[in-house]
């Protein structure tokens, strides 16, 4: 039986999203006698050379981008570096369940910042849905209660850096191949956890052959990871395929209790329920808002 392009499209960024939670594990495993910059320096000089090595395969190096898609993918590439630094410096100092459940709201923040700042439409349901997600992520990090630690702020400075990320990527040309901006970003992420290691003068050490291992396939998981993702929101329809992002945070769930031995507490797996409950009523209005401007523009009426 052969499957839909949305049904493919959804099996592949179920792959992906657990493609980049494993290497979330892989990573946290490998912390605790690395450096911090040099683990991130040795990941990022794998997933260079390997994107390098899909962009040339792809014959996407040729490519040669606007002045503006410069601008755009340095900008891109800066918020996922700094990005990069907030969510590793959280992963390894929380459970892997909670910080992937603060980054559940990214499909929030991105509608709210794409209306502030790219003017786009978002109707008093995605507003409330999106002040409703806020709530939960409150309840996820609970300022000022014993469940808060400072290291959910930097989970939250990670969602904000992706969320420029994202704008960011919104505005690129549809004719820069995608291999190229995601090289970039490696490049990005491996020169500033170079500079990082340099500036806190960092003593490396010679991993052994089980860190070695550990960053090995975590870097093979990021690139799978993004392969299938590209894949998946190139085949199928972006309103039907994105709801299935969210498939990382049963993962981590997963992970976290079988690797590490962690489980969330009530009130975090409450306030996850209501960021993915409203997220997903967000892509839902969204689907539905071009759903009605496509039959809008052909002079039909919505039903």
């Amino acid at each position: 039986m052969s499957l839909s392009d949305n049904i493919r499209a959804a099996l592949l960024i179920m792959l992906s999203m657990t493609a980049f939670t494993v290497n979330d594990a892989l990573m946290k495993l490998a912390s605790p006698d690395l450096p911090f910059f040099q683990q991130v320096f040795m990941r990022g000089c794998l997933i260079t050379t390997g994107l390098y090595i899909l962009a040339r395969m792809w014959g996407h190096m040729a490519y040669r981008p606007t002045p503006k898609d410069r601008r755009l993918t340095a900008l891109r590439t800066a918020a996922e570096a700094f990005g990069t630094v907030f969510f590793l410096t959280a992963l390894y100092s929380m459970p892997l369940a909670n910080l992937s459940a603060i980054l559940q709201a990214l499909p929030l923040t991105v509608t709210l910042a794409a209306a502030v700042f790219l003017g786009e439409p978002v109707g008093w349901r995605r507003m409330a849905a999106i002040i409703v997600g806020f709530v939960g992520v409150t309840i996820i990090i609970r300022p000022g209660m014993d469940g808060f630690t400072i290291f959910s702020l930097y989970g939250l400075a990670a969602v904000a850096a992706v969320t420029l990320r994202d704008l960011a990527a919104r505005r690129l040309s549809p004719e820069i191949p995608s291999s190229r901006v995601a090289l970039a970003a490696a490049i990005g992420v491996t020169a500033l956890a170079g500079g990082g290691s340099w500036v806190m003068q960092e003593r490396w050490v010679v991993p052994d052959l089980t860190e070695m291992a550990l960053i090995a396939g975590a870097a093979l998981c990021l690139m799978a990871g993004y392969v299938a993702a590209v894949s998946g929101m190139r085949s199928g329809d972006i309103g039907f395929v994105a709801p299935f992002r969210y498939t990382s945070l049963l993962v981590a769930l997963i992970l976290g209790l079988v690797v590490f031995d962690e489980w969330p507490d009530v009130l975090t797996l409450l306030g996850a329920a209501i960021v993915v409950t409203t997220g997903l009523f967000t892509l839902y209005r969204e689907r539905a808002s071009r759903h009605s401007a496509g039959l809008s523009a052909k002079g039909l009426r919505p039903r």
